[in-house]
């Protein structure tokens, strides 16, 4: 079976089309299926992953609200889509950020 990316599509009313990208997005699968491998270096990579995910579309969000500022694009519902990806993902990070500072602290302060 072929892979798509199926981040790109547009005005998707689809709930198996929305459960898939659920399903198969880095965004939204962070620990990933139960098959995959889920020590510590995987999870910690996927955990890059999404970084690297979140810097793209907060790039891609830029570079959007620069074209519309240069008058290179007068098409804002691309302007608000890439916005709102942006400002998801990067609510998304901060929340998993958080969750595992408090588990870190929650692990140093165990008694032993």
């Amino acid at each position: 079976m072929a892979y798509m990316d199926i981040s790109k599509l547009r005005n998707v009313t689809s709930e198996v089309i929305k459960a898939a990208e659920a399903n198969k997005s880095p965004v939204y699968n962070v620990l990933g299926t139960p098959e995959e491998n889920n020590d510590f270096s995987s999870i910690f990579a996927r955990a890059m992953q999404n970084i690297d995910t979140t810097n793209a579309y907060l790039s891609d969000a830029e570079n959007e609200e620069i074209k519309w500022a240069l008058g290179q694009t007068d098409n804002t519902h691309d302007l608000t889509i890439a916005l709102q990806k942006a400002q998801t993902t990067l609510q998304y990070t901060i929340a998993v950020r958080d969750r595992a500072l408090a588990a870190y602290r929650e692990i140093t302060q165990m008694q032993i």
